[in-house]
């Protein structure tokens, strides 16, 4: 589990591409003696199983493995060398929730439509899948890219959200333009609401 609040942004330093996987490998600012082989990353959003680390030339470097699945519901197919990521390690107990509870699994991409300043803050409008929209709510919480943010309206398949300075700093926010395809993952309890409500009719 995580918390949507980013604490690195990694680079690609390498991906490779095979019939039935993508393994990537991913510089960060971490140490590599706290990072245990087996522990879950989120890169981008995505949760990622740590299966290789190292340490070069005093740069903290870990290696993954994603599943065609994964690549075919999120961005990762287009993810290239030098592209840099949003990381999150997994959520200790007794850490500090200071965002939302996120699992890591990506629902979909939502795609930027605009781009506007607002103040100090940028202010995103997102296309979100039809299959989608409607677990997003005014207020509501989503994931995007890895980044925990509070919905401010919705609108049919299209909803906003602010980017205030920090995040732009310590995040990937800063370089999104329209156009940008980004990792969405729908809160948790709008998915289990709907299940349960689904379950109901078919009783």
């Amino acid at each position: 589990m995580f918390t949507g609040i980013i604490t690195d942004i990694g680079t690609i330093a390498a991906l490779e591409k095979s019939a039935g996987a993508i393994r990537l490998k991913v510089s960060n600012h971490y140490q590599a003696d706290s990072i245990d082989i087996g522990a879950s990353i989120a890169c981008a959003g995505i949760c990622l199983t740590v299966i290789e680390k190292g340490q070069e030339d005093n740069v903290c470097w870990f290696s993954a493995q994603a599943s065609n699945e994964t690549a075919n519901l999120t961005t990762l197919d287009t993810w290239r060398e030098g592209m840099s990521v949003n990381l999150e390690r997994a959520l200790k107990i007794g850490d500090e929730l200071g965002g939302h509870m996120v699992s890591g699994h990506v629902d979909g991409t939502a795609k930027i439509i605009s781009r506007t300043t607002d103040g100090s803050s940028t202010r995103f409008v997102l296309q979100a899948p039809e299959s989608l929209a409607g677990f997003i709510a005014p207020k509501g919480s989503v994931t995007l890219d890895g980044v925990s943010l509070t919905v401010n309206e919705v609108d049919g398949e299209e909803f906003g959200v602010n980017i205030i300075p920090h995040t732009k700093q310590v995040t990937t926010w800063g370089k999104r333009e329209p156009n940008d395809h980004m990792n969405l993952e729908i809160d948790l309890m709008a998915r289990y609401a709907a299940r349960l409500a689904l379950w109901d009719k078919q009783e």
